[in-house]
């Protein structure tokens, strides 16, 4: 094709896909901005001029894809989109952020600017990790404007969805910190349909033959789904339509990915998943009629028709989630004996469901302005960034802690309702109503009998928190707080606490030597670090202000300590070099997987794990122990090991997000002498002579070595495990293909497990 044709099939596509983008505004309820979008549609295509991505497409189909996202996924207005269309262009091209500022006004050039640092990973040398710095940068964003971390998430997902041109290392780090970050940040933002769509293609990539084989199953067995649906459906239908309801109503599967994550939990194949599907009610409201009626007046009118099960009830109406998610949840007995789990809407519910806070403005009369309504919504989520912790990973695993957590409803004495993680204690309560009322409690009662505070609570509880002035924190607290929120109250109680203590520990110090008029000299400071075993003068002089060494009234006797352990000053220094060394070696690039013996790492290489470099050029993670055949990743260690995690791995998973840059790709070679231990659950019908069965079909096998083999059976019904030494999964799969042969075994299926 000549350059000509193909620039002028560029243009007729960018110009189609900037219409799609104006007519998802037109169908929004904000004010129109049509001429300012123009303009940064016109800007950012005359910057990005000439550059293609990756996969070979103009590079401004991507700002246009995210600002699409912005306006149709998310709902936001012309400041998003034209931030959007924008933020690319101050990193990759000449201008500036005050260009951007003199053209399109300090609200864009602000956000812009935002978009700019969190992409640019302006960090020294000394970070630990700047993936966590970004992170950390993207999170603080919040707090002077949310759209920046809301534009970000979008070209998040239009990252993902073309991730495929990405080279494997590549993949991996931006689908591992996607799976870390910023799914759960879309779920605690409400974006739901962006979270599910995030986690489907960060497992896609990452595990891609187990994504490929549960959707291969969903579209085999779908047609037997929906028989069943429709069984459902269709009384149902019959009274809505009689009791003039308007609704659409319809069958909607779980992802592959939270399927295989029930897989995982419970240690079934897919056969045993039996809530697929679940049934989604959406109605229009009824004028001058309230909305909680009506979905409970639905709820009336299923469980009329099918059996209820009672435990299963989530009134997600008259409490929503503090995402905002609203619905009534039920589970009924179907007519083909299948449980079936029912999720009852408004249609303005569903839309905050699938967009988040966001939904609302669509509701409101008139033409509104994005600004004011965004400060309304900052409001309900700035919590989460209250954390002063400096390094950035630490921050970045305390945000993680609330961001998936579900929750419990606590009231105060007085009848107020307080929405807390599941899971919280009486000392996270007591934090949750004031930093005081958390550093001076000593006590709480819940539903008025006296309880620790390390007394997990229950929704319903009334809690009243006991406190003392004498009371402070301590630092065995860190065992009692669960939240993001008391943990982040404690630390800086804590913090503070510290500092005073070695503040009044080093004031008391001197003193000392200033009445005896003696020089508090360097060799005297060294000798008192030996005698009271301290590393560091901090921890000296905060162990004098906390009282917890006694110090004589006169400097001439802390002069002639004796040694009390004369190695300690020695080993002191010992490991300072011993330090320093580590730190240059650090430096040196040193080859640990190798194809030649003088050829560094290159993250941009797959390598192959051959079995005769197993633990002297790799290792295998033992949070997850995989075994050749697996999807797996290598992360090369700050000792310069390469350590091989399953792609799958929640602690690989943390690795990947924080650590990108040493992210390597790996493949299995073959193994032969080398036999990795491999754990399968069994369960089945009882009868005589199974047990003699199962270690025969073991033992035929041959190059099978059992370690051991569990099997309890109760009332008719086997089930255990069975550790075996294999060589790969393909070893595995053919174990237990022998075995499900045998009459009566009803499940076979190897265990996963991880270890954080």
């Amino acid at each position: 094709m000549s350059k000509e044709k193909r620039d002028k099939e560029d243009e007729l596509l960018i110009e189609k896909e900037f219409n799609t983008l104006i007519q998802y505004y037109l169908n929004s309820n904000h004010r129109r901005k049509i001429e300012l979008i123009t303009k940064a549609f016109n800007l950012a295509n005359e910057a990005h001029k000439g550059a293609r991505r990756r996969s070979g497409e103009p590079y401004i189909l991507h700002p246009i894809a995210v600002a699409q996202i912005v306006c149709k996924d998310i709902g936001l207005g012309s400041t998003s989109i034209c931030s959007a269309l924008l933020h690319d262009v101050v990193e990759d091209t000449d201008y500036t952020v005050e260009d951007i500022q003199a053209l399109f006004g300090e609200k864009i050039a602000r956000i812009v600017d935002g978009l700019t640092k969190i992409s640019g990973g302006m960090f020294g040398d000394n970070v630990i990790s700047a993936q966590a710095e970004n992170f950390r940068k993207l999170l603080l964003t919040m707090s002077d404007d949310i759209r920046v971390i809301l534009v970000k998430i979008a070209d998040r997902l239009h990252n993902m969805r073309t991730l495929g041109a990405m080279l494997p290392a590549k993949r991996h780090k931006i689908a591992g910190e996607t799976m870390y970050i910023y799914a759960p940040l879309a779920h605690r933002l409400g974006l739901f349909a962006i979270k599910t769509e995030l986690e489907e293609l960060s497992f896609k990539y990452e595990n891609p033959e187990a994504y490929n084989e549960i959707a291969d199953k969903l579209r085999a067995s779908y047609s037997k789904r929906n028989a069943i649906y429709e069984n459902f459906a269709e009384p149902v239908k019959e009274r809505l339509d009689t009791e003039g309801f308007k609704y659409e109503i319809k069958a909607r599967d779980k992802s592959v990915y939270s399927i295989w994550n029930k897989m995982q939990a419970k240690s079934v194949p897919f056969e045993e998943i039996y809530d697929i599907f679940a049934v989604r009610i959406i109605f229009e409201d009824k004028p001058g009629v309230d909305e909680r009626k009506q979905c409970w007046d639905i709820y009336s009118t299923i469980t009329s028709i099918y059996r209820l099960r009672p435990d299963r009830i989530r009134d997600w109406v008259s409490r929503p989630k503090s995402n905002g998610y609203q619905a009534l949840h039920l589970t009924v007995m179907g007519p083909d004996g299948e449980w079936i789990e029912i999720q009852i809407r408004s249609r303005r519910m569903d839309e905050i469901a699938e967009k988040g806070f966001a939904a609302h403005w669509k509701y409101k009369e008139g033409k509104i302005e994005e600004d004011n309504e965004l400060e309304k919504w900052l409001k309900t989520i700035k919590e989460i960034l209250e954390n002063p912790n400096p390094n950035a990973i630490d921050f970045l695993d305390t945000i993680k802690l609330n961001l998936f957590s579900q929750e419990i409803f606590v009231f105060t004495p007085k009848g107020e309702i307080k929405t807390m993680a599941l899971g919280a204690t009486a000392l996270d309560f007591a934090y949750e109503l004031h930093s005081d009322i958390g550093d001076h409690a000593i006590g709480a009662k819940v539903n008025h009998k006296l309880v620790p505070l390390s007394q997990r609570l229950n929704s319903g509880d009334q809690v009243e928190i006991i406190t003392s002035k004498n009371k402070q924190p301590q630092p065995s607290w860190k065992n009692i707080v669960t939240t993001a929120k008391a943990k982040t109250k404690l630390e800086s109680a804590l913090r503070k606490q510290r500092k005073e203590a070695t503040k009044r520990g080093e004031k008391i110090l001197n003193e000392i030597f200033k009445k005896s008029q003696v020089e508090f000299s360097q060799p005297i400071l060294d000798r008192m670090l030996d005698f009271y075993k301290k590393n560091k003068k901090e921890d000296l002089f905060y162990a004098i202000g906390n009282k917890e060494i006694d110090l004589p009234e006169r400097a001439e006797k802390l002069m002639n300590l004796k040694k009390s352990n004369s190695g300690n000053l020695l080993v002191r220094y010992m490991k300072q070099a011993l330090h320093a060394v580590k730190k240059q070696e650090k430096m040196q690039p040193i080859a640990v997987i190798k194809e030649k013996q003088d050829e560094p790492i290159d993250v941009k290489k797959t390598y192959i794990l051959e079995e005769e470099g197993l633990q002297k050029n790799y290792k295998i993670a033992t949070c997850c122990s995989p075994i050749p055949g697996d999807n797996v990743f290598g992360y090369l260690t700050e000792n310069n090991e390469v350590e091989i995690h399953n792609v799958t791995c929640p602690v690989g998973l943390r690795l990947k997000s924080n650590f990108g840059n040493r992210i390597l790709t790996v493949k299995w070679g073959s193994y032969v002498q080398d036999s990795f231990l491999s754990t399968i659950n069994i369960s089945g019908i009882d009868r005589r002579g199974m047990l003699l069965e199962i270690t025969q079909t073991l033992s035929a096998s041959g190059l099978i070595n059992i370690k051991a083999v569990d099997i309890e059976s109760k009332d008719g019904i086997f089930e255990g495990k069975i550790e075996v030494y294999v060589h790969d999964v393909k070893e595995v799969q053919k174990l237990c293909s022998q075995i499900t042969k045998i009459d009566g075994v009803q499940s076979v299926n190897r265990v996963i497990g991880f270890k954080e």
